[in-house]
């Protein structure tokens, strides 16, 4: 890296170059609640155990998940990250216009940098992370864990002490390993979500135990809604069983919101358009039923859409409810119910009717005993309001419900469906399937669309891998036109030298990633799912744009050097803190994120007295990344009236009173009852 000076990380700190300091935050918070505990800046923390209270005796055992490496792993969460994400729009799809992301790199230190502009904004994160079967990738365990070994992992750097390797149990300490991997990750992903967030992830048996006591402690054990069985119906030989399913928990941010999560019905788009063309080519009831039941039969639906098998005359599908008490250990009322036909009593069930009588003549339309507007189907049966009655009294009543009521119903812990993304993968490349064991879409459309989405809404996915998540993100909006947004995460991991995917050119699991990503948007595109803009209203996002994790644009001191040639060079380089060999699109985008705005917030490049200015948000923040400030462009920032304006310091030559006087600037143009532009150099 070329460059000509460095700055210190307090400097850096001062001019907000860094990523956010968890620890500071979480200490700020702890203080608002509990001021007492603290003494200047320094925690009491017996005063905090009192006011707690918690008078255990020290060295006592407490309940809790414990294993090697947990307390370094705080070190880990707080330690701010120095890197920057770096545009790539060579890499990228509808990059100016685009409000998605892919972002190559370390999830770590990318989850770092995500902090500030990020925190509490994220709706839903899916993640599929390594099950530690001991066979697949495993980030290293050296509690160093930082952009250097990063850097050394995609051989930016000349490292070779630094590789990731698979995690065996042969290095002793195979479940704290992935412990220490998981809990940092999983910690700052807590942070990201909003009041109403929620989380989704995957795992194995392998891990499945530690996972959910390592999210009861991030998460809160309260807020922990569910373990959901995916049933993938692929059996795999696993000790002697034929296993056929993995697990998926689910945890939200706040329970106390009370959250209800729902699904779609697998099937729907089938059966309505079969429904459809019987009503069209007037097909008899009878035949049409048949039809209907044989579609659910090859397609082994759930019941929660066998359940409606029969038809009204309007060809509207509609089921049958049983109307008996359903709890084996209580009773529902006991009434007289006449049929219509015969006004003879019907079977009356053993543990009683599931409504009031009141309630049961409501829903059957009958008035003072009688029964309005009876309608007798095709077998001899008959409808009654909601209610269904057999042709004769020996049959217990139904209540009806029709089909197209609805179309979702309550998420079940348990969801069935086939276990065929590399199916989806082998048609996007020509049959070639690149990825082992891809998540299909369908199941992740299930979970994702398990909460109402709105436009503009995030979503994340931290170990992208395939681009699944991507996939069906897109899917979902082109079928619904509500323009959710994403961020997907995923390290460079080298594919396997030999292997199908290098042979065909793909160097890298992000690389596949970013053209699944490609060539499923060209597919919906091409489909025409993705909307026109026939309506005025902004069409579906296919694009994203690509960040690269690298090292900042802004050189900072190594407070580690210590061979005296090595202390010299950091002093040679004080002189330039610029990285040359950084353009001013990378450098806006580190002073955008690192100064809490989205890397998709709208930028407007402008001239201001002459030099190229870049205004954020609609001119709320302005950047001029030029080398020589002058007097008049500091007016015409000023005049501008924006709430913050960054220059770069070399801008100002070493001119002191420049500096003085923009800040003065500044401080007098702001207008009255607002507060002074916020003015800084970096």
């Amino acid at each position: 890296m070329s460059a000509d000076k460095k700055m210190t990380i307090e400097e850096a700190a001062e001019k907000g170059l860094l990523s956010a300091d968890v620890a500071q935050e979480k200490r700020d918070a702890l203080k608002q609640l509990f001021p007492e505990v603290f003494t200047e800046d320094t925690i009491d923390f017996e005063q905090l155990r009192r006011v707690m209270g918690d008078w255990v005796e020290p060295g006592k055992e407490r309940y809790g998940l414990n294993w090697p490496g947990k307390a370094e792993c705080m070190k880990v969460i707080q330690a701010p990250s120095i890197a920057t994400l770096k545009p790539a729009r060579d890499e990228s799809v509808n990059f100016y216009e685009t409000e998605n992301l892919f972002i190559e790199g370390d999830n770590l230190e990318v989850l770092k940098l995500l902090q500030k502009a990020y925190f509490g904004k994220i709706k839903m994160i899916y993640i599929d992370p390594p099950y530690n079967t001991g066979k697949e990738f495993i980030y290293p365990d050296k509690y160093q864990e930082n952009l250097d070994t990063y850097l050394a992992y995609t051989e930016q750097v000349d490292d070779e002490g630094k590789k990731f390797a698979t995690n065996t149990d042969s290095s002793g300490r195979f479940h704290s390993n992935w412990l220490n991997m998981m809990f940092p990750r999983l910690y700052l992903a807590r942070n990201l979500l909003r009041e109403d967030g929620v989380i989704f992830i995957s795992i194995g048996n392998d891990e499945f135990e530690n996972l959910v006591r390592l999210c009861h402690l991030i998460f809160g054990e309260e807020n922990f809604i569910e373990c959901l069985t995916w049933n993938k119906r692929v059996p795999k030989n696993d000790k002697g069983i034929g296993n056929i399913h993995e697990y998926i928990l689910l945890y939200v941010k706040d329970a106390s919101l009370k959250p209800e999560f729902n699904m779609r019905k697998d099937g729907l788009d089938d059966v309505y358009e079969l429904v459809g063309k019987l009503k069209r080519d007037r097909t008899s009831i009878p035949e049409a039923e048949l039809q209907i039941k044989r579609l659910y039969k090859k397609n082994d639906y759930d019941r929660g859409i066998t359940l409606y098998n029969s038809l009204d005359f309007e060809y509207r599908l509609w089921g049958k409810i049983n109307m008996s008490w359903p709890n084996a250990n209580t009773f529902g009322p006991d009434y007289e119910v006449l049929h219509p036909r015969t006004n003879k009593p019907v079977k009356m069930p053993d543990r009683g009717w599931r409504w009031k009588e009141e309630t049961f003549n409501e829903a059957a339309n009958r008035v003072d005993g009688v029964y309005q507007n009876v309608i007798e189907l095709h077998d001899g049966s008959f409808m009654c309001g909601k209610i269904w009655f057999s042709k004769d009294e020996q049959t217990q009543p139904s209540s009806i419900t029709y089909f197209d009521d609805v179309n979702n119903f309550l998420l079940r812990s348990i969801i069935s469906t086939k276990s065929d993304g590399g199916v989806e993968v082998e048609n996007l490349f020509e049959g070639k399937n690149f990825f082992s064991y891809p998540k299909p879409t369908h199941l992740i459309k299930t979970l994702l669309s398990s909460q109402e989405a709105n436009d503009e809404d995030i979503f994340l996915d931290f170990f992208a891998g395939s681009a699944t998540t991507a996939h069906a993100l897109m899917d979902m909006s082109a079928e619904d036109d509500v323009r959710r947004k994403y961020i997907m995460v995923q390290l460079p991991e080298h594919v396997e030298e030999g292997s199908e995917a290098h042979k065909n050119g793909y160097k890298t699991v992000s690389d596949l990633s970013k053209e699944r990503m490609r060539r499923a948007a060209n597919k919906i595109a091409n489909q025409g799912n993705g909307k026109l803009n026939l309506d005025g209203s902004a069409k579906q996002d296919l694009g994203f744009k690509v960040f690269k994790l690298d090292q900042s644009n802004f050189n900072l001191w190594d407070g580690d050097a210590e061979k005296t040639e090595d202390l010299a060079k950091q002093l040679e380089l004080h002189v330039d803190h610029i990285d040359q060999e950084s353009s001013p699109e990378d450098i806006l985008y580190e002073l955008l994120l690192k100064a809490g705005f989205e890397l998709t917030t709208k930028v407007e490049k402008k001239t201001m007295a002459g030099k190229d200015v870049y205004a954020v948000s609609d001119g709320a923040m302005l950047i001029c990344l030029d080398k020589e400030i002058t007097p008049e462009l500091i007016d015409a920032l000023a005049d501008a009236n924006p709430l913050q304006v960054i220059c770069l310091d070399e801008g100002f030559k070493g001119n002191d009173q420049l500096k003085t006087n923009a800040v003065q600037t500044f401080k007098s143009r702001a207008k009255e009852d607002e507060e002074p532009i916020v003015f800084r150099t970096v």
